[in-house]
């Protein structure tokens, strides 16, 4: 099995290729520490089986790097490893095309079941008691439009980079951009990149469309 581990903590990462050596049978993991180097090894690495994804990294809003792998390799399964097991982080996670989600506190023994299961084509979620959001349906609906390229640009629209700067940052043709941010705010029904970027800080793992502060317990 060929596994990624995307998380920015160094000692997380060297506890999971630890604990997933039984399965992996001596082959060495794939690491990623941000967004962007989530991006380099899923495209320098074809034969990848599954990945093991953090939701804190630097260039992710919460579930972007999710909605990104879903439109990069749908085919692909991801299990969340996170911190934040709130119930509707955990429904949210599931919503956006996760094959599971395993808290960062849970055994090793729990995350090994997760893996197995998710391996053999199921799923894997802690039990949660959040109800499904038909805002969040709606909102990954639109996202599953967007290509890898165009999400790209959305996360630089919500850092608030001009065209120019995202042209820079991505290397491509300034009017280039213009048709990806055109195309993105048609597919998200927005009617300006203020709105677009409301949308990816919606992504946070405590928020959801419309919320203007994280879930308190």
């Amino acid at each position: 099995m060929k596994l990624v581990i995307a998380d920015d903590h160094p000692l997380f990462r060297t506890a999971i290729v630890h604990a997933m050596g039984a399965l992996t049978q001596g082959q060495p993991p794939v690491e990623a520490s941000s967004l962007k180097s989530l991006e380099d090894a899923v495209r320098a690495h074809a034969d990848i089986d599954l990945v093991l994804l953090d939701l804190h990294m630097p260039g992710a809003c919460g579930f972007s790097s999710l909605v990104f792998l879903r439109g990069e390799r749908p085919e692909l399964p991801v299990i969340i490893i996170s911190s934040n097991a709130h119930p509707r982080t955990i429904r949210r996670a599931e919503q956006f095309g996760a094959a599971g989600f395993v808290p960062k506190s849970a055994p090793v023994s729990q995350m090994l079941d997760a893996v197995r299961q998710v391996m053999a084509g199921g799923v894997w979620f802690p039990e949660h008691a959040a109800e499904t959001s038909d805002a969040d349906a709606r909102l990954a609906s639109q996202l599953a439009q967007l290509t890898p390229q165009q999400i790209r640009v959305l996360m630089c629209i919500a850092d608030g980079l001009l065209n120019k700067q995202i042209a820079y940052e991505l290397g491509l043709a300034e009017n280039t951009v213009k048709v990806h941010v055109t195309a993105i705010l048609r597919k998200l029904e927005c009617y300006s990149r203020t709105q677009a970027a409301v949308l990816v800080r919606s992504l946070a793992p405590d928020a959801g469309p419309g919320d203007d502060a994280p879930i308190e317990d």
